[in-house]
């Protein structure tokens, strides 16, 4: 008789191993909400973590400097400017600073947190964003565009707004006929993909606010359904089945006649919450109420969706922070970090690769999205879409300086897109306004330009104004691009309005 040996799967994953920091290194004395809300409750960058927070009378955050341990007083100052609970918070892509919430108050507001955190308790946020009429629970920002916020609220609308200029830049108000359980924007921000308590899953152009694929019962369950979009376009969501059985499927976005694989878990009932890190392809699943992580990783082979192990303790678990990638330590061969929620505590737990070298291991740090933007805010409104600007992680990554770091700079306020609409000719002047601003600092750049040059011993304060002239122009070229979308979307509007008054629609 002969034994044929089995082929085993390689991957330099397959031994990944969880470890819970030891108790000194925990935050204790936390009060994390008790709110219903089916989100993370927290969230973590390389200098900060937040976690929301028990409030009276409001909403309120923590935000620690990433290095703090240990018990964390009672009068440690929080975010407290919400008049209701908060349900969600998010860290900018693009600015470690900058972080922000949604709350049950119906608002979306934006908080610049100062180096090394609070010193007082702070309740005047940078930007509040209001448009939603119920309560918003989701908030997710765009990967590679500078000041780009997507919000969804209980309302079952979608609005996306310019945190630069405090604008709703597109508003989704048809899309969805009931609540919308999570959203997720593909790896360059060209398309969004949501799931709604109509149990399908859309992909959307929010641009132009078009559904682009449907599919119906995602998941034959009637529990609430998450969804993310992987690097390679794919869509991973996870629900429950007709008999109540936990899912995870694979989706290829061409087709969703048919998933490309599903795995079924147990029979818990909470809602497991995908985290993905694009850059080793894999995907945690925290459920709130929980006390196991499962990961897992994706490969373009069949089956596809590869178990890899769980991360198993005692006590179960009320949210999940997950650190960017940035943020992990690449010395120790961790290639992921999540901040467990407990009652009264943040634990964080670390995912490491077992190497024995003390070399970067770069087969496990491919480069990784940086602060940089690709884009700014009005290109992308525009039309413009790219993948993210990558950094290596070879010694640990530090934030380069940036000319975008000041990302709530105050720019100049352009009409919003109901006023506009009353105006017909508004695109027009303001297109005109553009064009002879742009020309006027052109020509005060060529008379700077000839000071610099007769200018000896002042080439550092000429090289400043340079510097400075540098941005002033690119910041009118980024308003002029702007200001003609505007305009091109007044004329879309009026001739729909056209149609209807003319009876075609």
């Amino acid at each position: 008789m002969s034994f044929r040996r089995g082929v085993v799967r390689q991957s330099k994953f397959r031994h990944v191993f969880a470890q819970a920091w030891k108790a000194e290194h925990c935050l204790d004395d936390v009060r994390v909400t008790r709110v219903t809300w089916e989100g993370p409750l927290c969230a973590a960058n390389p200098k900060f973590i937040a976690v929301i927070i028990e409030a009276g009378g409001g909403g309120a955050f923590l935000v620690l400097p990433l290095s703090k341990s240990g018990r964390v007083d009672q009068t440690t100052p929080s975010v407290c400017g919400h008049a209701a609970p908060v349900l969600d918070i998010q860290w900018c892509p693009h600015d470690d600073n900058v972080i922000a919430s949604a709350s049950e108050d119906c608002s979306v507001k934006v908080w610049r947190i100062p180096d090394g955190g609070l010193s007082s308790p702070m309740t005047e946020a940078a930007v509040t964003l209001e448009g939603h009429s119920k309560r918003v629970g989701i908030l997710a920002w765009h990967p590679t565009a500078l000041n780009i916020l997507l919000s969804a609220g209980c309302d079952n609308i979608l609005c996306i707004w310019d945190v630069g200029t405090g604008e709703l830049v597109y508003q989704l108000d048809d899309a969805h006929p009931d609540l919308i359980y999570s959203v997720s924007w593909n790896r360059e921000g060209s398309a969004i993909c949501t799931v709604c308590k109509d149990k399908a899953l859309r992909v959307i152009d929010p641009r132009r606010g078009t559904v682009l694929k449907v599919r119906e019962k995602a998941h034959e369950g009637s529990r609430p359904m998450r969804a993310v979009f992987l690097s390679d376009g794919k869509i991973l969501t996870t629900g429950f089945s007709r008999m109540s059985e936990r899912q995870l499927a694979l989706w290829d976005t061409r087709d969703l006649s048919e998933p490309m694989a599903v795995q079924e878990m147990d029979t818990s009932n909470g809602v497991l919450i995908p985290f993905y890190d694009p850059d080793t392809n894999m995907v945690y699943l925290c459920g709130k109420g929980d006390c196991t992580i499962r990961y897992f990783e994706v490969t373009e082979e069949p089956p596809y969706v590869h178990f890899l192990s769980l991360y198993s303790s005692k006590e179960p678990q009320r949210g999940a922070g997950f650190l960017s990638k940035r943020g992990v330590d690449v010395n120790k061969c961790e290639i992921a970090r999540f901040y467990k929620l407990h009652e009264r505590k943040v634990e964080p737990i670390s995912m490491t690769v077992p190497r024995k070298s003390d070399l970067f291991q770069g087969d496990l740090y491919p480069d990784t999205a940086g602060l940089e933007p690709s884009l700014l805010a009005e290109d992308w409104i525009a039309g413009q879409d790219a993948p993210p600007v990558l950094v290596s992680l070879s010694g640990g990554y530090t934030a380069p300086p940036s000319k975008h770091r000041d990302t709530l700079r105050s720019r100049p306020k352009l009409p919003s897109q109901g006023s506009a609409a009353t105006s017909p000719r508004a695109g027009e002047t303001n297109t005109a306004t553009a064009n002879a601003a742009t020309r006027d600092v052109e020509s005060e750049g060529v008379s700077v330009a000839t000071v610099t040059q007769e200018a000896d011993g002042e080439g550092d304060r000429a090289k400043r104004e340079e510097e400075q002239l540098s941005e002033v122009l690119a910041e009118i070229k980024a308003l002029r691009s702007l200001v003609i979308a505007q305009g091109q979307r007044i004329e879309l509007l009026e001739r729909q309005l056209a149609r209807i008054e003319d009876g075609d629609v």
